[in-house]
């Protein structure tokens, strides 16, 4: 079994290349566009394209876990040249020369010259120098101005092709006790039909909320190829990227301060603007009766409505549109694309939390601020707990050799817990009798039978004594 270190090193190194090679997937990318893209993301990382197309191959046939590098030991990099520094100043004015001239030049030209013995220097890392003196600003720029025109309007020809989320704040409600509460409403809308896969108000925006509603929108319309985002802290964690990525899902972010861009959600937005005004005349007092609420306007005044972006879109393409209009609902429903569903217990391992604690002498760990009861069987031993963000009143306690454990929190009652539970998995099953005592009983037995044996052919020689 791989040790933990390995296995976080090896998931970060393929959340590393995955951000690299996402917006070279996009399949209808035109492929003088793609080339030019690959080489400037390999100048920003200081690799080489044949790395990334060996990272594109790999996801599609392995989607993340085919990112993982290989569990192999590290190997000692060799020694820099004492003169290096002076090597990256005269690999800067070649460049600068010359702005054409590639990195296996530049080092050709260093070794004729006798700055370095052949072999010496390494592309890649010569590279690396060569982007952090700032030679690499020409390649970004490009590749923005190249990434600009995804501003434009757009709109994917299929259902789930293209999934835009964004977070939006949501109206300040009170409790019954006068408490103000407020919300914030995380949603999901497919690109194409502009219909909303998931819409939520939750009372924080945190990361889980972004997390809890791609995993209620995947359970309840399958998969999808492409997420589109925006910047907020939400949406660029490593959980999310790697919850995406084991279920094969990309992840694009547009740029900052460009709601162009999203212009679809944005556009939602308006909608949920109006129920909101409705809000502030209703009697809520608490978030579940906000969205009881909230799914019956998005049904009745968003999901069945005619929309008028569905109806430029078709006209753009001198299709005719029906009279009434198409709402989103129906271009949903009237989408040739199959639907891709995954299995259930995928998308929930996907998307838990996994961590490891250290349990403590009373079978107890802490997390997020609260005592956890694991059991003392597994007291100092350091164990992996698996969760649900939203969920934790129960967490799930992973150790080598046992069934996993429920831990629960802890209630400090007013008296002692004398029997605490132990792991099913300590042993295979509940032992219904003392084998000890059992082994314990059948000595004493064997040894006594013995003993009386022994006197009874004492007394038969005393016997046969006196008969002489």
């Amino acid at each position: 079994m791989e040790s933990k270190e390995v296995t976080n090193w090896r998931d970060e190194q393929a959340l590393k290349r995955l951000e690299m090679i996402t917006p070279l997937l996009d399949p209808d990318m035109d492929e003088a566009k793609r080339t030019q893209m690959r080489e400037d993301i390999a100048a920003r990382n200081g690799i080489t394209t044949r790395s990334l197309y060996r990272y594109e191959k790999s996801f599609r046939e392995g989607s993340f876990n085919g990112l993982r590098p290989m569990n192999r030991e590290m190997r000692r990099s060799v020694k820099l040249p004492e003169n290096y520094e002076e090597i990256v100043g005269q690999a800067i004015q070649l460049k600068r020369e010359v702005p054409r001239r590639s990195v296996r030049q530049i080092i050709k030209i260093l070794e004729s010259e006798g700055w370095a013995a052949p072999g010496v220097l390494k592309a890649s890392t010569l590279q690396r120098y060569l982007y952090k003196a700032g030679l690499g600003k020409k390649q970004m720029r490009k590749y923005t101005e190249s990434r600009e025109t995804s501003s434009r309007r757009f709109c994917r020809p299929h259902r789930m092709e293209l999934v835009q989320g964004d977070i939006k704040y949501g109206p300040q409600i009170r409790d019954k006790e006068g408490k103000l509460i407020k919300t914030f409403l995380s949603s999901m809308i497919d690109d194409h039909s502009r219909y909303i896969l998931q819409s939520e108000f939750y009372d924080n925006q945190r990361t889980e909320i972004v997390e809890d509603t791609f995993h209620k929108a995947i359970l309840k319309h399958g998969s999808f190829d492409c997420g589109y985002l925006d910047n907020g802290k939400q949406y660029i964690t490593d959980r999310l990227l790697k919850s995406c990525g084991r279920l094969g899902i990309r992840l694009l972010h547009a740029k900052p301060r460009n709601c162009e861009a999203k212009g679809k959600v944005e556009k939602f937005h308006q909608v949920v603007d109006g129920f909101i005004a409705e809000i502030r005349v209703a009697h809520v007092h608490s978030v579940g009766e906000l969205n009881e609420l909230w799914k019956y306007y998005l049904e009745e005044e968003y999901q069945r409505e005619p929309h008028k972006g569905i109806k430029e879109y078709y006209e753009a393409m001198d299709v005719d549109v029906p009279a009434g209009g198409i709402s989103p609902e129906q271009e949903w429903n009237r989408d040739t694309r199959k639907l891709t569903f995954i299995d259930v217990g995928t998308i929930a391992e996907a998307f838990m939390h996994h961590e490891t604690r250290q349990i403590d002498k009373a079978g107890c760990f802490s997390f997020d601020g609260r005592m956890y009861e694991a059991s003392t069987a597994l007291a100092g031993a350091e164990v992996e707990i698996i969760y649900d963000p939203l969920h934790t009143e129960e967490i799930e306690v992973h150790y080598q050799g046992i069934a996993p454990i429920k831990a629960k929190r802890v209630r400090i009652g007013s008296f002692a817990d004398k029997k605490p539970p132990v792991p099913i998995g300590m042993t295979e099953q509940l032992p219904e009798t003392s084998r000890l005592l059992n082994a314990l009983e059948k000595k004493y037995k064997e040894d006594n039978g013995l003993l009386a044996d022994a006197i009874s052919f004492a007394e038969y020689g005393r016997e046969a004594d006196t008969d002489v």
